[in-house]
């Protein structure tokens, strides 16, 4: 695994686990033909099994599930939910995992899936996908953290092109327009509401301070100590010292919610509007008209946020999904079966 993928940003710390809370939902799945049933007969413990590496792995690892739902995230909105994300570059080829945005992915992430399908291989050899293994990782993790269980269709392929090129502009950005983040989820079939719903994912996890720096430092120019007057001055001032040496050192990070950031709640839309949002995209789901009655329902209603946050991950998971000869079931979820496929 690449070096950059294993460095553990610095200045994290992650409270304790809360106990799981579980929320059923029902939603009518895409004509994508995926089913939860679908490794009824060939692998029937695959859910079971998925479920306790990563929470062997969240316990040693406690970034690791703020790390799979990132990791997940950048999969599907990248040609679909295909575990494209995880093809490690070759001499052919430079593969999405090493594209710009996505060279701060978590080691752990990776990691947590490559030991299910490891543990996979060995009770169901060829049968389960790693798209599919992502999907209930991603799943598993968030309730390990207190949030939603939901239900997880599955029969997906992983895909067969995996090109760094192709992540750019397809993926958010931290200093992203309102303007521009709704256009992007647009594009990939979202509304603004479950966009909103989708980034109380930043709950749990941290960002690198050069990702928000530009609000905490020279936010009036020939003003070194000058911060976006949006920002909570206390929170902008601890920001500064935490960050101070950034450009010295890239992994020195922050969490994304700073009063319960190993827990998976509706902290995050409390914090927005508090001015306790990082990055620039976090403040501008309060600041705009649009957006701003959604984060007040969440922050109001955690019930509502966990509802709607579901919905939109099973929708997340489907998008762009490969079944029958679409895609491979890979023997390793880095490597291609075929090398020139």
């Amino acid at each position: 695994m690449a070096s950059h993928l294993l460095r553990q940003p610095r200045w994290v710390l992650v409270a304790a686990a809360p106990a799981l809370l579980f929320l059923s939902l029902v939603v009518p799945f895409s004509a994508a033909k995926l089913t939860t049933g679908y490794y009824r007969k060939s692998c029937p413990r695959v859910e079971q099994i998925v479920s306790d590496v990563v929470t062997n792995k969240q316990i040693s690892s406690p970034t690791t599930a703020a790390g799979a739902l990132r990791l997940f995230f950048h999969d599907c909105f990248v040609g679909g939910c295909d575990a494209s994300v995880l093809i490690s570059t070759n001499a052919f080829n430079r593969a999405e995992r090493d594209a710009d945005i996505n060279l701060s992915l978590p080691g752990d992430a990776f990691d947590a899936v490559v030991r299910a399908k490891t543990a996979l291989e060995l009770q169901c050899p060829g049968t389960v996908s790693c798209a599919d293994i992502l999907a209930l990782a991603t799943r598993d993790l968030v309730s390990m953290l207190g949030g939603p269980f939901y239900a997880v269709p599955l029969g997906r392929k992983d895909g067969l092109a995996s090109h760094a090129a192709s992540v750019e502009g397809n993926l958010p950005r931290p200093n992203m327009t309102m303007d521009a983040m709704i256009a992007l989820f647009a594009a990939k079939g979202f509304t603004e509401q479950e966009m909103v719903a989708l980034a109380g994912a930043h709950t749990v996890g941290f960002s690198h301070c050069k990702e928000f720096a530009a609000r905490i430092f020279r936010y009036k120019a020939g003003e070194p100590s000058a911060f976006d007057p949006s920002m909570d001055p206390r929170f902008a001032q601890a920001l500064q010292k935490a960050c101070a040496k950034y450009v010295e050192d890239d992994t020195i990070a922050t969490f994304n919610d700073v009063m319960t950031p190993g827990k998976f709640d509706n902290m995050y839309y409390l914090n927005l509007k508090r001015g306790l949002g990082l990055l620039a995209s976090d403040h501008a789901l309060v600041a705009d008209r649009r957006t701003k009655p959604l984060v007040d329902l969440y922050a109001a209603n955690q019930s509502a946020f966990f509802r709607d946050f579901s919905r939109a991950m099973l929708k997340l998971g489907l998008v762009g999904v490969k079944t029958g000869r679409q895609g491979e079931v890979r023997r390793r979820c880095h490597d291609f079966n075929n090398l020139f496929a």
